[in-house]
């Protein structure tokens, strides 16, 4: 019997070859297209989920109450993990760290920059980072040892076994001992680093570190078996009142906080001081267009399915006459939904590899597939038996229920229900087109928004070169000497890029000001011409200059400081930061130096030295970046032959700040077409199945004398119809969540009428060429073919 049904069924497909590969195509669009988000789904949620004790490890953050708001950040001062260690025993393990370290390195004749960690000796102990060569205990137990990759042991040794015990040089300044190699980090890490040194040798090199008022590192613990993490954070709430002595009540005040470390990727982000999303926004965005794509699949297989209801209708009726039970063929008609099923399975499969390579490219990801997995297996099977069912009962349902007599005698007719629920279907399918298309735009306009908006300074032509080794001490004869080169318009330096002066504190204080208050302001040591490298504009005073020796206390500040500090003519007014007293010598306009989701904060430069400074600004002239590249790096090997030559452009990193929104803008790209031209499909079945209802009706109109003009209106304006009732639905619906999404940013487009109708009148006029064909196609059959009764 089943291979009868098999028999029909791939007979069925062979008949209508066009109808079948409308269909299969469609579900297995849609199939690779939920695959592909599955796997990203997937590989999102097991950031960070690699570690043994990933139910102990936790995150401490802080909760910091001042200026009238409440901001929660990760950083923490540089010596709570021993004090927590030493004082709670709840705390088992407990590390400093902090990441992204860029350290340079050389080991014989070759010369490596790579990026790293500094972290505490319980490191190893708590994070599941397995080592090949070495000892849990000895990776960092001293000032000058290192724990390095396999990658990197490779690239300078040959080997994870001929790198242990060998001594490499550390940017040029001491020789440091390989302790340890470890695995490389997997991909699913939050966290990449290629080596980490020893915690305390980075406290040598930052001293500010050590100090309870500053923060910047990252603390992490991990608890003991038997402690309560409920309880444990409500004891750590007040812990740093003994230890940060800025602290005063009911001004400014910090409290302590911990997040599972493997749930801080998907939930970073901070509201009024407490944890509330991040990237699972995204995760969950793009399960639900997962199953909304999959779901406008198989309506279409409903829809193209029923399409076709009218030609096995009598082959249904002969079924009954000759005994089969409505039951048997319910089961047939689902048996034949998951073959074709199954089909599109293994043709979605081979576009999940073709279209995987390109899917990783957009998102940056490395995912790989997984054939070699049972789950993955378990999973797919599990997706076609559900998509079968689900694309395969309606159609079964209303084939089944046919009454044999009708059908014979030709005079089948549909009840307006099944008709308005195949309608219902149509207007789904084109809601979610239009609330994805009209996501396109407002994200297309968003990001072009950011691209276009001015920033109160110059990014483009803009270079920076990292500070390392003799740039520093030898400063003064890079700058005479680049200036003079060809290409290069200005040369300056500081502390931070201008994409990324994040650096704060509370401890600034002026002529006037309220004792209790503390303001939040952004630092950032800097060089001269640092004004005129950025091209910012200055809106009272000026830059600093080598012509006035008192701007060594010297200040400049930002427009919303200003306004913060309330100096009605602040130049030359008094301003102290760190106990450094000095005076204003210049107010800059605002200008953005973080992302568009940040309001722009009071902002304090002060005229840095030597060691305070971390990149050079090397302005260039326009179309001669490549010739001034070329120059700047034999300077560089010439004043500083130990390090390699590295530069960044400034435009990159500004784009980098937005890498998540450009990754969803090119997503929601994709995944609109996609529902559109599925969407596009079910509307093609239901033009069809209308056809097929209407042929003797359309037959008499033409022999009474209708034009094939007035027929073709007749068909498509119905389906129009249902284009516009789907297109006031979704309106107000995209509004809602493109307005919320927008929200996140502190400057921001809005969303306008002319978006949602753009999108409208994109879906209809797609809509309209899907329909045109099979209306023109059946206003023009001849009304003898069309009228025949045999």
């Amino acid at each position: 019997m089943i291979k009868n049904y098999l028999k029909i069924a791939w007979r069925n497909l062979l008949r209508n070859k066009a109808h079948t590969f409308i269909n299969i195509a469609g579900l297995s669009i849609g199939l690779a297209c939920s695959l592909l988000i599955m796997l990203w789904v997937q590989n999102e949620l097991s950031v960070d989920a690699f570690h043994k004790n990933k139910s102990r490890l936790y995150n401490v953050y802080e909760r910091r109450y001042f200026d009238h708001k409440i901001s929660g950040q990760f950083r923490t001062p540089g010596v709570l993990a021993d004090e927590m260690k030493k004082v709670l025993p709840q705390v088992e393990y407990a590390v400093n760290a902090t990441y992204y370290e860029q350290g340079t390195f050389k080991a014989g004749d070759k010369i490596l920059k790579l990026d790293g960690a500094a972290a505490g000796d319980d490191f190893f102990k708590m994070f599941s980072y397995p080592l090949l060569q070495g000892t849990v205990k000895a990776a960092l137990n001293s000032p000058l040892s290192l724990a390095i990759s396999r990658k990197m042991a490779r690239d300078f040794f040959g080997s994870p076994e001929a790198a242990i015990g060998k001594t490499i040089r550390y940017e040029n300044k001491k020789d440091l001992k390989i302790t340890a190699v470890f695995d490389d980090v997997p991909a699913n890490a939050s966290n990449k680093f290629e080596y980490v040194m020893n915690w305390y040798a980075f406290l040598e090199e930052n001293p500010s570190s050590k100090d309870w008022n500053n923060n910047g590192p990252y603390t992490s613990i991990m608890l003991r078996a038997d402690a309560d993490p409920a309880l444990f954070e409500k004891k750590i709430t007040h812990f740093l009142d003994n230890y940060n002595k800025s602290q005063k009540k009911g001004t400014f005040t910090v409290e302590l906080a911990i997040q599972r470390h493997d749930q801080e990727y998907l939930h970073g982000t901070f509201e009024d001081g407490k944890l509330s999303a991040g990237r699972i926004e995204y995760v969950n965005l793009f399960s639900i267009v997962a199953v909304f794509i999959l779901l406008i699949a198989c309506i279409n297989f409903m829809n193209l399915t029923t399409a076709r209801s009218v030609k096995r209708a009598r082959e249904i009726g002969v079924r009954k006459v000759v005994g089969a039970v409505r039951s048997v063929l319910i089961k047939q008609f689902i048996g034949e939904s998951l073959f074709v099923t199954t089909l599109a399975v293994a043709i979605s499969l081979i576009l999940l590899v073709l279209l995987l390579p390109l899917f990783n490219q957009v998102t940056q990801k490395q995912i790989a597939l997984p054939f070699d997995q049972t789950g993955f297996w378990l999973k797919l099977i599990s997706l076609t038996l559900i998509t079968g069912l689900v694309s395969g009962s309606y159609p079964a349902l209303f084939l089944s229920s046919f009454n044999p007599v009708t059908v014979l005698k030709g005079t089948l007719k549909l009840e307006a229900g099944t008709t308005l629920f195949r309608k219902g279907l149509v207007v789904f399918q084109f809601v979610l087109s239009v609330v994805l298309v009209t996501a396109t735009i407002v994200v297309a306009r968003q990001m072009n928004f950011i691209q276009s908006r001015n920033l109160g300074y110059d990014r483009e032509n803009l270079i920076f070169i990292p500070v390392d080794g003799e740039l520093s001490s030898q400063y003064d004869l890079f700058k005479q000497e680049a200036l003079k080169m060809p290409g290069i318009q200005a040369v300056s330096v500081s502390g931070a890029r201008p994409t990324q002066i994040t650096s704060g504190t509370v401890g600034v204080d002026w002529a006037g000001k309220d004792p209790d208050l503390r303001i939040r302001f952004n630092q950032s040591a800097v060089g001269y011409d640092y004004i005129s490298t950025l091209k910012l504009k200055m809106a009272a005073g000026r830059d600093f200059s080598k012509d006035f020796p008192t701007d060594t206390a010297g200040y400049i500040i930002n427009e919303t400081a200003l306004k913060r500090i309330g100096y009605t003519n602040p130049i030359g007014k008094s301003l102290t930061l760190w106990d450094n007293k000095g005076t204003i010598i210049g107010v800059v306009k605002d200008f953005h130096f973080d992302s568009m989701h940040e309001q722009i904060n009071p902002l304090i430069i002060w005229l840095g030295k030597n060691g305070t400074y971390g990149n050079l600004l090397i302005r260039t002239e326009p179309g001669k970046t490549k010739q001034a590249l070329a120059s700047l790096e034999t300077l560089c090997k010439q004043i500083n032959p130990a390090f390699p030559f590295n530069y960044y452009f400034s435009d990159e990193e500004y784009q980098k700040l937005y890498r998540s929104e450009q990754i969803v803008g090119k997503l929601a790209n994709a995944f609109a077409f996609l529902a559109i031209f599925i969407s596009c499909l079910g509307l093609l079945g239901l033009a069809m199945f209308t056809a097929e209802q209407r042929v003797k009706e359309i037959g008499i109109r033409k022999v009474l004398g209708a034009s094939v003009g007035s027929l073709f209106n007749l068909l498509s304006s119905e389906f129009l119809v249902l284009v516009f009732i789907a297109l006031v639905i979704a309106s107000p619906i995209a509004w809602y969540a493109m307005n919320k999404w927008l929200q996140g940013f502190a400057y921001h487009t809005s969303i306008e009428l002319w978006m949602i109708a753009l999108s409208g009148g994109m879906i209809i006029l797609i809509a309209l060429a899907t329909v045109s064909f099979q209306a023109a196609k059946t206003a023009l059959i001849n009304p003898v073919k069309s009228l025949r009764s045999e």
